[in-house]
C-alpha cells in the first residue's frame, strides 16, 4: 500500500529543492541578500523548519526562477505545511522533540544507543509514564496524558509499511535501573525481548564488563532515510531540549561510536539471555 509523504517527508524535499536552487552561494551571501539570518535560511533548508509563502516568493525572486518553476515548488510547500498527527500535540512537546518525530516517522533505518532509559519506539505505556513522571516538569496530569499517548503513538512506525529498520544497543544500566517499580521493569524487559522476536528489530546488550567505550558523552540515534539527497541526521536528547547533528564529519564520528559499541555489546542471542537473566532477578 502506497504511504502518503508526510509534512516532514514534504518539508526534507522542499528544502533539498531550495539548496539545488541556491547553487554555489553560500546560505551567508544569500541571507545577507534578504535580510534574513543564515541559520533561518539553513533551518529552512534542513527541515527544521517550514517557510512562509511570502518568504518562499523574496526566496524564489533572489534565485530567478521561471513562474512555472514557482508553481511547483509554493505547490511543493503548500503540502509541507500539513499537519501532521503529532503537531496537535504541539502544546505539551518541546520543539526539537516534536522535530525528531517527524523525521523518525520517515526513516528508513533508526540506530539508537541508550545509555539510561529504554529507547521510546520500545517502551511500554507504563514505563513511559513512569519516565515522563521521573522528568518531574509535568506536574499536570492532562499533560502527562498527552506526552504518553503521543509516545505510544511514535511506536505505530513499526508496522509501517515497510517498516524501518531499528537497531538498539543498550547498556546494562538500562536494565538495571528500576524504573516505576519492579513489576513494570518486569514486563518492559519481557517486552524487550518479545521486540527483538521482530525480524526489522535487534536489540544489543552493552554490559558493565566492556568497559570504557566511545559513546560515554551519552545517548544519540541516527537516523537514516531514503534518497540520494536525504543525508542521514543524528540527534542528541538533552535535559532542555534536542540537538541535531548533520556535519559529514560529526556523522562519520557517531556512526564510529556506534559500530564501535556494537562490536563490543553481546550478540542478540546473548542480549536476550542476558535480560531474562534480569527479569529472573527481578522476580
Amino acid at each position: 500500500m502506497a504511504v502518503k509523504p508526510s509534512p516532514t517527508t514534504l518539508r526534507r524535499q522542499l528544502g533539498a529543492e531550495l539548496r539545488r536552487l541556491r547553487a554555489d552561494r553560500t546560505v551567508a551571501d544569500v541571507a545577507g541578500e534578504l535580510g534574513w539570518s543564515d541559520s533561518k535560511l539553513s533551518r529552512i533548508e534542513t527541515a527544521h523548519t517550514g517557510i512562509r509563502p511570502k518568504d518562499l516568493d523574496r526566496l524564489l525572486e533572489a534565485y530567478g526562477v521561471a513562474e512555472d518553476g514557482r508553481a511547483r515548488i509554493r505547490a511543493l510547500a503548500g503540502q509541507s505545511r500539513q499537519r501532521a498527527w503529532w503537531e496537535a500535540y504541539g502544546d505539551v512537546l518541546p520543539n526539537a522533540y516534536e522535530t525528531y518525530i517527524g523525521f523518525e516517522a520517515e526513516a528508513t533505518g533508526i540506530y539508537n544507543y541508550e545509555a539510561q532509559i529504554v529507547p521510546g519506539l520500545l517502551q511500554t505505556a507504563e514505563y513511559a509514564s513512569a519516565v515522563i513522571q521521573a522528568d518531574g516538569v509535568y506536574e499536570d496530569e492532562e499533560v502527562h496524558s498527552q506526552r504518553v499517548a503521543v509516545r505510544m503513538a511514535r511506536q505505530a512506525v513499526l508496522t509501517r509499511d515497510p517498516p524501518p529498520k531499528l537497531s538498539v544497543i543498550l547498556d546494562e544500566a538500562v536494565l538495571r535501573r528500576q524504573i516505576g517499580g519492579p513489576d513494570i521493569m518486569r514486563r518492559q524487559l519481557t517486552g524487550l525481548v518479545e521486540a527483538n522476536e521482530r525480524s526489522m528489530i535487534t536489540v544489543y546488550v552493552l554490559p558493565f564488563s566492556a568497559g570504557a567505550h566511545r559513546a560515554l558523552a551519552g545517548s544519540f540515534v541516527i537516523l537514516e532515510f531514503s534518497g540520494d539527497s536525504d543525508h542521514p541526521l543524528v540527534y542528541c536528547e538533552g535535559m532542555t531540549g534536542g540537538v541535531f547533528r548533520s556535519r559529514q564529519d560529526e556523522l562519520r564520528s557517531y556512526w564510529m561510536s556506534f559500530e564501535a559499541l556494537r562490536a563490543a555489546a553481546l550478540n542478540p542471542r546473548r542480549s536476550v539471555e542476558f535480560i531474562n537473566a534480569v527479569v529472573r532477578d527481578n522476580q
